[in-house]
């Protein structure tokens, strides 16, 4: 399948979507994304089972507080030069290139590498959705070691990182980005072919241009949409989709802590007298709670979107009197094994309570 630019629009929004507020911002690397593709032509995607075993792939991205990426505007080429820097910092040939996460942004990022570079893209990613921490990717979780890795600032200036685990990596890639104006790029988790189709999330690009193109058809506000975008996951590798509110954004409050966009919004009811819904967030929407009751937790899935236009909301952009609309998607199985939920569970995050997949919450 040949990625060309009068897709990437769609891709960007249902990717959003994917998202869960985080990824990095979706406008920004989409018109970056537009002009590398002028200049280099479509971008060819494949899916993970027709990659060959012992082709060697690389997972591309940006690292960092997504409310940095809105100053540190990217360029055409970071992504081609960080792929460059790895393949000499480290002596590899690389055959493909694959997401860290189905972000707003990240998920565009390798597909121009991918096109300068004439190597094809995977249809799938590491997270299915996006997270804030490399500890958190499937590939880690399969055990794959993300270094060595090679980042790039935003002057160009490029380091080879070496770690005993994906933990000292995360602390390492994090100090990084903080250092070099909060957001750096990063090329990691070598594997193979065989490893790669072992542990991978996949469909994720293609399902998001499905995606897309619903949300950008304006047939309707989001809460007319709903019936259309639960038609998608239903036959996916996804669980259950439902909505859980819509409202007015009366508060919303983050800050960068630690490499991270850490805070919480309140949506106000349009009902007087009724519970707002509290999101809590660190870089995505981690929690949905009405009335101090579980709606939604990550590892599933809370997608925030602006209920007149459809369009997907990433955290660092919802903003005061926006009417919202929230709904939930049950997370991939990658997420809801013992190993996985050790470092994606609401424990993962800091919370006082385990998972609960929204398929066993009752609805309102």
């Amino acid at each position: 399948m040949q990625l060309t630019i009068d897709m990437l629009a769609d891709l960007s929004a249902g990717a959003a979507f994917l998202a869960t507020g985080g990824g990095g911002d979706p406008h920004l690397t989409y018109l970056s994304a537009c002009e590398g593709l002028k200049a280099y032509g479509p971008a060819t995607m494949i899916a993970p089972q027709d990659l060959d075993d012992d082709a060697l792939v690389v997972a591309l991205g940006a690292v960092g507080a997504p409310t940095t990426s809105l100053e540190l505007l990217p360029s055409i080429d970071e992504s081609i030069e960080v792929l460059s820097a790895y393949k000499k910092l480290t002596g590899r040939k690389v055959d493909a290139v694959v997401s860290f996460e189905i972000g707003g942004g990240n998920s565009l990022i390798p597909i121009v590498a991918a096109a300068a570079n004439n190597i094809p893209v995977i249809d799938g990613d590491g997270m299915g959705r996006a997270l804030p921490e490399a500890t958190m990717m499937t590939y880690a979780i399969a055990g794959i070691q993300p270094t060595p890795a090679v980042a790039l600032d935003y002057a160009g200036n490029t380091q080879l990182i070496e770690a005993e685990t994906t933990e000292a990596y995360e602390q390492i890639i994090r100090e990084f980005s903080m250092q070099r104006g909060g957001m750096a790029l990063s090329a990691e988790f070598q594997m193979t072919g065989r490893q790669m189709k072992e542990c991978i999330v996949p469909n994720t690009v293609s399902l998001s241009i499905e995606l897309g193109k619903i949300l950008r058809s304006r047939q309707g506000t989001a809460d007319q949409l709903a019936e259309q975008i639960a038609s998608v996951f239903e036959p996916s590798i996804y669980g259950e989709f439902r909505q859980l509110f819509t409202g007015i954004v009366s508060d919303m409050s983050t800050s960068v802590v630690g490499g991270y966009d850490v805070g919480r919004a309140t949506i106000a009811p349009l009902i007087e007298g009724t519970p707002s819904l509290i999101i809590d967030i660190k870089n995505e929407y981690l929690t949905a709670k009405l009335d101090g009751r579980l709606l939604a937790s990550v590892p599933d899935l809370i997608c925030i979107l602006d209920s007149e236009t459809a369009e997907p909301i990433n955290a660092e952009r919802l903003r005061y009197g926006q009417r919202v609309s929230v709904f939930a998607v049950g997370c991939p199985d990658h997420y809801r094994s013992e190993q996985a939920l050790k470092v994606v569970s609401p424990r993962s995050f800091g919370f006082d309570f385990d998972y609960t997949p929204i398929e066993d919450i009752p609805a309102n």
